[in-house]
């Protein structure tokens, strides 16, 4: 939902410091693996630590990275084809780090139910569903996009929720999770029908070498 009106109101921020970068002979995809690495030491580390506001904080500023090397890619006159698919996996590896590092801390400092355990997994194999059902879809020559939690939406439920139970509101990370396990199960439904429903869904294909 977030994804294609949250840029403008931050580009006053993010424009000077791709310009920035691109000043001082940074790349975007150096700037790519900065980013991922940066934010998946910040959740990997702080997150099973118990420094939840810090991780929070970090991660959500390292994550900013992905606004600031597709805009310096923009102001170089455009990306590469290895850029997005560097950028597309760091995404995913991004992703994988911050719910993996929930998951610990929910089951090792939390003490979290079996739900909220089986509600955070849904949300770490779901958010990667969500993208894998996009990459595929468009391989096959379809157009997906939008739907309820995509990235942008899912990132600010799962920082703001461990940052506020950082900062001592209770269940915050509860609340966070549970409506992300319902919206990442309701997305990969909605993606898939939208390929369903799109002109070509069901012609025939040829099987896979060796089937």
């Amino acid at each position: 939902m977030l994804s294609s009106k949250g840029r403008g109101p931050v580009a006053p921020i993010v424009d000077p410091i791709a310009r920035g970068a691109n000043a001082v002979g940074l790349t975007p995809n150096v700037m790519t693996v900065i980013g991922t690495i940066a934010a998946v030491t910040a959740s990997v580390v702080l997150i099973p630590m118990g420094h939840l506001f810090a991780a929070a904080l970090l991660a959500g500023v390292f994550t900013a990275f992905d606004m600031i090397d597709g805009t310096m890619a923009r102001l170089r006159g455009g990306g590469t084809k290895f850029g997005a698919v560097l950028d597309a996996s760091c995404d995913r590896i991004t992703d994988g780090a911050l719910f993996a590092a929930i998951f610990w801390w929910l089951a090792y400092s939390y003490d979290a139910s079996a739900p909220l355990l089986v509600a955070c997994l849904t949300v770490l194999i779901g958010s990667q569903t969500i993208s894998y059902v996009k990459a595929r879809a468009e391989a096959s020559g379809f157009t997906v996009s939008g739907g309820l939690i995509e990235r942008p939406e899912r990132l600010i439920l799962g920082l703001v929720g461990i940052g506020l139970q950082g900062l001592g509101v209770p269940y915050a990370i509860d609340v966070a999770i549970w409506l992300l396990a319902v919206g990442t199960v309701c997305t990969v439904v909605q993606r898939v029908l939208i390929v369903a429903k799109q002109p070509g869904a069901q012609d025939t294909i040829a099987p896979p070498e060796g089937a």
